[in-house]
């Protein structure tokens, strides 16, 4: 029996080589698909057969995937062979067969493995959504329910393109959120630089020709020169609290209290509160909208929207309305009583409930609140440009007229001497 040198790719699409021995290289790729490895080259070799290694592994250390942290999968990604998958089905393509043209579609090393051991578990009887299930961090809770409930109703290829147009609606907001924040960042960190170098380089040089002069200097003159003193020569304990402070305030928030409490300050600040309010509304009822059409139940579809709303007083109020099902009741008197969700929302929710078509409304509302985010957005952006303006000219205003003022009282000053 020949053996086979051979590279492939692991189920966590690590590098893996080996030789084996088999009577064809058929034969080798289908021994391999059961161990979970993807073949990519094979030659024959006169080598003895060797136990199959990872490349990276060292002997008797930990195993690290230092792949995956070069090589990420995005939800666009996944978004995308979500919508090819659901194509190929729809053209009668078998599910084995889809998985098999995705791994040779995708560019990614990682995806490639991870594809290549999911066709494997399917090619032996799993379900695709179990499957899928063992890669969390690229199928996420939701995407396995709907796959789930796509298989159970028969409809997988309708479900995946649902999940798909979902997942592009996600990153297109995420997207809108991640430029409207570009601009007040960018001015932050320009400001903060601007100011620190007049406070390290140009404040200690002019301000010390007062230093001689015993005439009393203006309180915001002392002010600069004890800020400025501080900063120069303690530059270094500044740089090193600052990501010490980071990290407090980062616990403090994923705390149960802080969560609580930088939540529901959120949701009263102005024109910001807004934004906040619309975005998990419009992630609230599209989440929920597809995933009802999409035949998962109305319980589990809370549990999970639940999590992904990122706003611990939203959170309590759908928990609520689950608690309010399971009682016999509604989801929209549960809403209601909580204030946080307006009436428009509540009253569409109510009807859909009467009518019987809570999946249209929560897709009507869900609209009606993507045109409001994106005029949120807007109004913020439109906000936040002159804020920025005035708040970095006022810091740099400040100093120059600190410094100037006593220049300009320098005649007095001497005059005291």
């Amino acid at each position: 029996m020949p053996a086979y040198a051979y590279t492939g790719l692991g189920a966590k699409g690590r590098q893996v080589k080996g030789i084996e021995s088999a009577d064809n290289v058929a034969a080798l790729k289908a021994a391999l698909k059961r161990k979970g490895i993807y073949l990519t080259s094979v030659n024959e070799t006169s080598a003895k057969v060797t136990k199959t290694s990872k490349q990276g592994d060292s002997a008797g250390g930990t195993e690290i995937d230092v792949g995956a942290l070069f090589d990420r999968i995005s939800q666009s990604t996944v978004s995308r062979i979500t919508r090819l998958m659901a194509t190929m089905l729809s053209a009668g393509v078998t599910l084995p067969e889809a998985l098999a043209a995705l791994v040779e579609q995708v560019e990614s090393e990682r995806l490639k493995g991870i594809l290549s051991n999911i066709a494997t578990k399917v090619n032996e009887g799993s379900a695709l959504a179990d499957a899928m299930s063992e890669y969390p961090k690229v199928f996420r809770t939701l995407y396995i329910n709907m796959v789930r409930a796509g298989e159970a109703s028969g409809s997988l290829e309708v479900v995946l393109v649902r999940v798909a147009d979902f997942m592009d609606q996600q990153e297109e907001l995420r997207g809108k959120l991640g430029k409207a924040m570009i601009y007040p960042a960018a001015m932050t960190v320009i400001s903060a630089f601007i100011v620190g170098l007049l406070m390290v380089n140009v404040v200690p040089q002019i301000t010390g020709m007062f230093e001689d002069m015993n005439a009393q200097l203006p309180w915001n003159t002392r002010l600069l020169i004890a800020v400025s003193n501080f900063v120069g020569a303690y530059w270094w304990l500044i740089m090193m609290l600052i990501p010490v402070v980071v990290e407090l305030a980062r616990r403090w928030r994923n705390s149960k209290p802080g969560r609580l409490m930088t939540d529901t300050i959120l949701l009263t600040l102005p024109v910001v509160g807004d934004l906040v309010r619309k975005v998990a509304i419009s992630r609230f009822t599209r989440t929920l909208a597809t995933m009802l059409a999409s035949g998962v139940q109305l319980l589990q579809a809370l549990d999970i929207v639940r999590a992904l709303l990122g706003n611990v007083v939203l959170e309590k109020v759908v928990g609520e309305a689950r608690d309010n099902i399971r009682e016999g009741q509604g989801i929209a008197p549960a809403l209601k009583r909580s204030g946080q969700f307006p009436p428009l929302v509540t009253h569409m929710v109510a009807v859909g409930e009467r009518s019987g078509q809570l999946e249209q409304m929560l897709e009507d509302v869900a609209r009606a609140y993507d045109r409001e985010v994106n005029n949120a957005l807007e109004r913020m952006t439109a906000l936040l440009e002159p804020l920025m303006i005035v708040l970095m000219g006022g810091s740099v205003g400040f100093i120059i007229f600190s410094i100037m003022q006593p220049i300009m009282m320098l005649n007095e000053m001497a005059g005291a001497q």
